[in-house]
């Protein structure tokens, strides 16, 4: 019987570094990490980036697994929601960047000015969506 517990832990542990280290090469891989450095001229301290986004997954997986309260209290999730948001904004927009949607639907619909109100609504529109699901559970 313990053999099976531990074969099952084992395969656990396994899977849970698979997913990880896919999750990070696929983040790594899109260049969001580079680009905050690059955008925000901070190169020199991408390894800080790095430390951090690896903290944070190894911390929400603590959080999610374990489901233990951190009592940070109303800024606490008031900053935690501001920052998920943009992180998961930067993501789907780096995704977008590399399969180059924005350019190829600009292209189809024959776009010539408005692409900074075409980004925009993208980010509204997604703002929305998130919004409709945490509130009314769409």
């Amino acid at each position: 019987m313990w053999i099976k517990q531990i074969l099952l832990g084992v395969l656990g542990l396994s899977s849970g570094f698979a997913v990880a280290g896919g999750m990070f090469a696929f983040l790594i891989a899109l260049g969001v990490v580079s680009r905050f450095a690059g955008k925000t001229h901070t190169a020199k301290y991408i390894l800080y980036y790095e430390d951090a986004a690896a903290i944070g997954g190894i911390l929400g997986n603590l959080v999610s697994i374990y489901g233990f309260s951190v009592p940070v209290g109303m800024v606490g999730v008031v900053s935690f929601g501001l920052f998920s948001g943009i992180f998961t904004g930067a993501w789907a927009m780096a995704l977008t960047e590399i399969i180059d949607t924005v350019p190829i639907f600009s292209r189809r619909i024959r776009l010539k000015t408005g692409m900074s109100w075409l980004v925009l609504s993208m980010a509204l529109g997604r703002a929305a969506g998130a919004f409709a699901y945490a509130y009314f559970g769409f």
